[in-house]
């Protein structure tokens, strides 16, 4: 006897269609699953057996063949046991899907028959609905989840008993089947639906949107009113960006805020940022429905290349990736592994990520904002003013630990700021607010939208080539600053270029159509290592 189920799995961060086939035949009992499955979907046998037998099903006493095609494609996850199971049951006469439903399934199963979600679903609905499927069973802990994909009916599972309304008539007391046949069903419309009632007094609907909060304001930040300027104008353009100075100075306390500023995710870079997170199994809070929150990533200077970049066998989104449309903050930026640094110098220019393995490639989406910190020497103080916190080092040692931080990887940082001590704090001007700081930005933001309504680039951070060189002219005497400015510090063109779209942005900010000589200027001066003024 031969059946066939449909269920998907995750390749990189998209979804992959699986033919789950079963053929029951004569000989000794015994279950077999081929097409190159990992140690997790091996086990599935022994979790299926139990759920079968624990909600009342039979186990079918006979050679059992379950194959997963493609079989040169290799596969790996729990979201397979739901298919299998479900496919063993019709393969054997116990149970009859709606024969109108192209079905798709997805689940992890508990030995008691109980659903448990798995990661990525977002991805495998989305390529049901691309294939055609007119259905989609899976875990109900993911089905708010999946009705962020509209177009294609989503049903939920807590139980494998739950595809069945009410099997009580069709199974006898030592639970194997009945006289009365196979359970045939008609439809899915006794599953749990989406919208579904989560409590007595809640009703969430998987597209609500829970507006963005933050205990953390820039208010609290006292006085160092030029970064903040630095960190507004990254903000506005997207651009990169490096905080250097002495400890305690509020480094990395300026970098923590900084989400505070940047506007919400549009519709449609929430269901990106949303894709990824269910990819890497960091959705957790299911109900919530989209991510409204950019992404802020701080991992520690320990981290692996693969953990920064992605790997394993079938891989995973790194650090880059999962900061996608937000921030990745690395502190103590020279404390990081030099070869871990380095890798980040293709996501920062071509905002994606690609790993190759032996039988395919994987992109990895990484469009994200670099922030970082760092001392500007071993002992912390090169640049302290006070006379009980001198700096130790040598010229050597200054030399070596900046020298951690390779020359094209710093070409790559738009803005290197110095963050002195706050001095006379006291008698500061007034901070301004988060809420202030992002009302210049989003405006800012509006501006470029416009601008590049009619490209697919959305920052000033962005532009490359004709674009940059047709959006962001220069008048004369800018051009002729920046020109010997290139020259006397030796900068490449990329910082050139770099420069340019900085002073575009602060353009922006300053609500002024054109680049000034002023804004060139400002810009200049944001590349401080470059001009060796620490």
């Amino acid at each position: 006897m031969y059946g066939k189920l449909y269920s998907a799995c995750l390749y990189g961060i998209d979804g992959v269609l699986i033919e789950v086939e079963t053929d029951l035949s004569n000989g000794l009992p015994q279950t077999s699953i081929i097409g190159l499955p990992d140690s997790a979907i091996r086990e599935a046998v022994e979790r299926v057996r139990a759920a079968v037998k624990n909600c009342g099903y039979q186990y079918p006493l006979q050679r059992i063949t379950i194959n997963l095609a493609p079989a040169d494609l290799r596969k790996e996850g729990s979201s397979f046991d739901l298919a299998i199971a479900v496919a063993l049951l019709m393969t054997s006469g116990q149970l009859v899907l709606p024969p109108q439903e192209r079905t798709l399934m997805l689940g992890e199963l508990a030995l008691d028959g109980s659903v448990r979600s798995v990661p990525g679903v977002l991805a495998m609905v989305d390529l049901a609905k691309r294939q055609g499927f007119t259905s989609v069973l899976l875990p109900a802990d993911n089905l708010a989840e999946a009705s962020l994909i509209s177009g294609i009916n989503v049903y939920g599972v807590r139980h494998l008993q739950d595809i069945t309304p009410d099997t009580t008539d069709f199974k006898t007391k030592e639970g194997g089947l009945s006289t009365a046949g196979p359970i045939v069903l008609g439809s899915f419309a006794h599953l749990i639906k989406p919208g579904y009632e989560q409590s007595s007094s809640t009703n969430s609907h998987a597209r609500t949107q829970k507006p963005v909060s933050f205990t953390e304001d820039y208010s609290d930040v006292l006085g160092q009113h030029h970064v903040k300027r630095a960190l507004m104008i990254a903000a506005a353009g997207m651009h990169n960006i490096l905080l250097v100075g002495p400890p305690g100075t509020g480094k990395t306390m300026l970098i923590k805020r900084l989400p505070t500023i940047l506007p919400p995710l549009s519709e449609e870079e929430a269901l990106e940022v949303t894709k990824v997170l269910s990819a890497a199994g960091k959705l957790k809070e299911t109900s919530s429905g989209l991510v409204t929150e950019r992404p802020f990533r701080s991992p520690h200077h320990t981290i692996s290349t693969s953990g920064l970049i992605g790997g394993s066998g079938i891989p995973k989104p790194g650090e880059v990736s999962l900061a996608h449309r937000g921030i990745l903050f690395l502190d103590e930026l020279p404390e990081f592994h030099r070869q871990v640094l380095e890798v980040l110098r293709q996501p920062l220019e071509d905002h994606t990520v690609t790993i190759s393995r032996a039988r395919a490639a994987f992109t990895f989406p990484a469009q994200f904002m670099l922030a970082c910190s760092m001392n500007p020497c071993p002992c912390g103080y090169l640049s302290a003013q006070s006379e009980d916190q001198r700096c130790i080092c040598s010229p050597s040692r200054v030399a070596a630990y900046r020298a951690k931080i390779s020359g094209p990887l710093l070409d790559r940082i738009d803005l290197q700021v110095e963050v002195p001590p706050p001095g006379e704090w006291r008698n500061a001007a007034p901070s301004p607010t988060s809420a202030e700081m992002q009302a210049k930005v989003v405006h800012a933001h509006h501006i470029q939208a416009k601008r590049y309504a009619n490209s697919s680039v959305r920052w000033n951070s962005q532009l490359s080539g004709r674009l940059l060189r047709r959006t962001a002219r220069l008048p004369a005497e800018a051009d002729h600053l920046l020109q010997h400015t290139l020259q006397a510090l030796n900068l490449s063109m990329r910082a050139h270029d770099r420069i340019i779209k900085m002073a575009q942005t602060i353009a922006d900010l300053d609500h002024d159509g054109e680049i000034l000589t002023s804004h060139v200027a400002e810009a200049i001066q944001y590349r401080q290592l470059d001009l060796n003024l620490f």
